[in-house]
């Protein structure tokens, strides 16, 4: 694939120094990190590799990526890997797609308490789905889940919340069936909504207790607990917004909408228009429109792109994907081989074919002009690490 004619990188490295230097003080350590990581992805910087086609004697240099979570050009290859090893996971039942999303103000809040309260609501989702579906007027049974936060709205706006993808049943509590949900039905979404709503209420206002929260501009008096009670109060009565999709068509559609989301970053290269005089102008979906294209372009100040950019980067070792119930990581294995025994199919469809499709693979370099693989003949040194900012243009 040909590169973009705009990215990330072209607006970082234009006008990132000068806004760097505005902001001294008011960007963290790990949003300098991102922002040098992605100006440096797949440059000199980084170093990388001489290649020779013996085909048709091309010769190319192909310089390392950066691998940064955040940075749009290296989640590509990311996802490809991480679909490889959910391809097991997957069984020949219904998929359903849920998402849990935080209300405005908590989304605020959210803001300077990344950690906890996106760990909340992982923690809240997963429980709210495992306690429903337990429960015998519902489903009855154990299930797994598997849940991805997203932390933006189309606008880069910050919108915290989390998909769900979910095999439709579970073992029955008793461990000696499957039970499958009814067709196109996996549960209640106001019952999910309530407990959601309320679960999470009462484990934000225990994490408030310990002193868990740090509040800043207009949430600096919620430091109070009986401040914090009174803001909470109207959080209790408003809606908050969970929905389900209609159930996937079938574990294909699962992958296809697992490798659109599950490495997903703020803004993709393709939704970037231009970058002149006005701005940075960029395509976004447009949710309220009732009627008429929802696709739109919006235009924004190099700096505020860059701001609303580097709201979604996220805490230092914070996972974006994680699985519950059968599908958690530690008894995932064991669970997957009693249900495939429940629903009497194969234990692992992909593990005979494991070593067959490793000798299949395509190769890591392929000739851009005839196609042959590319063989790599020099390794180019990489210069700085990404450990900070490169250094201005001039600069000693």
């Amino acid at each position: 694939m040909g590169r973009a004619a705009l990215e990330v990188a072209d607006i970082f490295r234009a006008h990132g120094p000068s806004w760097r230097s505005e902001q001294a003080g008011h960007l963290s350590l790990a949003q300098l990190k991102v922002m040098s990581a992605i100006e440096q992805c797949r440059s000199a910087a980084l170093g990388g590799h001489l290649l020779h086609c013996d085909a048709c004697g091309e010769v190319e240099i192909s310089y390392n990526s950066c691998r940064n979570r955040h940075c749009p050009k290296c989640q590509g290859r990311a996802a490809r890997h991480w679909l490889d090893a959910r391809m097991a996971d997957l069984l020949p039942v219904e998929y359903y797609h849920v998402v849990f999303t935080l209300p405005a103000p908590l989304s605020s809040l959210a803001y300077h308490n990344k950690a906890v309260l996106y760990g909340l609501l992982f923690e809240v989702a997963a429980e709210t789905l495992t306690r429903i579906a337990a429960d015998p007027k519902h489903l009855g049974a154990r299930i797994g889940t598997t849940l991805v936060l997203h932390t933006w709205g189309s606008a880069m706006t910050h919108h915290p919340h989390v998909h769900g993808i979910v095999p439709g049943g579970g073992v029955s509590l008793d461990g000696e069936r499957w039970v499958a949900c009814r067709p196109g039905f996996f549960l209640p979404v106001r019952v999910l909504s309530r407990l959601f709503r309320r679960r999470f209420l009462e484990e934000l206002k225990k994490v408030h207790g310990r002193g868990r929260l740090q509040f800043f501009g207009e949430f600096a008096g919620l430091s109070d607990p009986h401040a914090f009670a009174e803001w909470l109060a109207p959080l209790r009565k408003q809606e908050w917004v969970v929905y389900a999709k209609r159930p996937f068509a079938g574990p294909e559609a699962v992958l296809a909408y697992l490798s659109r989301y599950t490495h997903r970053v703020a803004i993709s290269n393709r939704r970037l228009v231009s970058l002149d005089a006005r701005g940075v102008a960029f395509r976004y979906k447009d949710y309220r429109a009732r009627s008429g294209l929802r696709m739109k372009t919006m235009t924004l100040a190099p700096e505020e792109f860059m701001r609303r950019f580097l709201l979604h980067v996220l805490p230092t070792g914070f996972h974006r994907i994680s699985h519950y119930g059968l599908l958690a990581n530690a008894g995932r294995r064991a669970n997957l081989a009693r249900v495939r025994d429940l629903l009497q199919i194969p234990a692992d469809p992909t593990t005979e074919s494991n070593d067959a499709s490793a000798s299949n693979r395509p190769p890591t370099f392929v000739c851009p002009h005839c196609g042959a693989p590319m063989r790599v003949v020099e390794f180019l040194p990489r210069g700085q690490p990404i450990r900070a900012p490169p250094p201005r243009q001039g600069a000693p």
